[in-house]
């Protein structure tokens, strides 16, 4: 009789873990940015202990980048996103190559690269927001 007092009275289920307001690109994007920005202060810079700074404070905000891309990833994006956007496995695949490659050059072309793929991943991310 207590268990039927106490069960559930609507079945309830969630798109993501945690309320959806937690996911959001924009983090991948500002960490992408500041690899870029370090590329650009490295080219710019000839002092070898400034760069050696700027390797390790790049390779972090790279990995950072790809922690959050990672994140939206396995937990904001369900199996009806990828039906819908077919495209969205490669592009994350793509887009953690291409911080992968923007953490290990000094060329700021890298890094807007993988600028330009978070932006579609943004795109997406914001169309299915608006679903």
């Amino acid at each position: 009789m207590l268990s039927r007092l106490f069960a559930p009275k609507a079945k309830v289920s969630a798109h993501c873990d945690l309320p959806c307001g937690v996911y959001d690109p924009a983090q991948a994007r500002i960490e992408a940015e500041s690899v870029k920005a370090v590329q650009e202060k490295y080219q710019a810079n000839e002092d070898p202990d400034f760069r050696a700074r700027a390797i390790t404070i790049k390779e972090q905000r790279a990995e950072l980048a790809k922690h959050h891309v990672s994140v939206l990833w396995s937990d904001y994006f369900k199996p009806p996103h990828f039906e819908k956007y077919p495209q969205l496995h490669t592009l994350v695949n793509d887009t953690l190559k291409a911080l992968s490659a923007a953490k290990a050059s000094h060329d700021p072309a890298t890094g807007q690269k993988a600028l330009d793929l978070i932006a579609e991943i943004d795109r997406i991310f914001w169309e299915t927001k608006a679903a």
